[in-house]
C-alpha cells in the first residue's frame, strides 16, 4: 500500500457509500424492495450495522482498487480500469449471485 494516497481511498468510499444511498434510497428504493421481496417499512437489521459494514465495505473496495492501480495513475487508465472491473467483474459476480438466486433483471 506503498504511495496510495489514503484522503483519495477515503473520498472513493464516501463516494460510493453515498451514490449507494442515492440508488437504494429515493431512486430506486421502492422498485428493489418490491424486487427483492422486502417490505419498504421493515428495516432489515440495525442501522447502525447496516450502514457501518456497507461504509467499511466500500472503504475496502477502494483501497483494493486503489492498490489494484498502483501510485498515482493517470485519470484516464483509472477511470477505463473502474468501468472494465465494474462491467466485468462486479456486475458478472452479481448475475451469477442473481442467477443462482433466481432473482429478476429488473434487481
Amino acid at each position: 500500500m506503498d504511495g496510495i494516497n489514503l484522503w483519495a481511498v477515503l473520498a472513493a468510499a464516501v463516494s460510493a457509500f453515498v451514490l449507494g444511498g442515492v440508488w437504494y434510497g429515493p431512486l430506486f428504493r421502492l422498485a428493489w424492495c418490491r424486487e427483492a421481496g422486502i417490505d419498504p417499512d421493515k428495516p432489515g437489521g440495525h442501522p447502525a450495522r447496516v450502514f457501518g459494514g456497507a461504509f467499511v465495505a466500500s472503504l475496502v473496495a477502494a483501497a483494493v482498487f486503489a492498490w489494484f492501480l498502483g501510485p498515482a495513475p493517470e485519470l484516464a487508465r483509472a477511470a477505463g480500469t473502474g468501468l472494465v472491473v465494474g462491467a466485468g467483474w462486479v456486475a458478472s459476480s452479481f448475475a451469477i449471485n442473481y442467477l443462482f438466486a433466481g432473482r429478476s433483471l429488473k434487481m
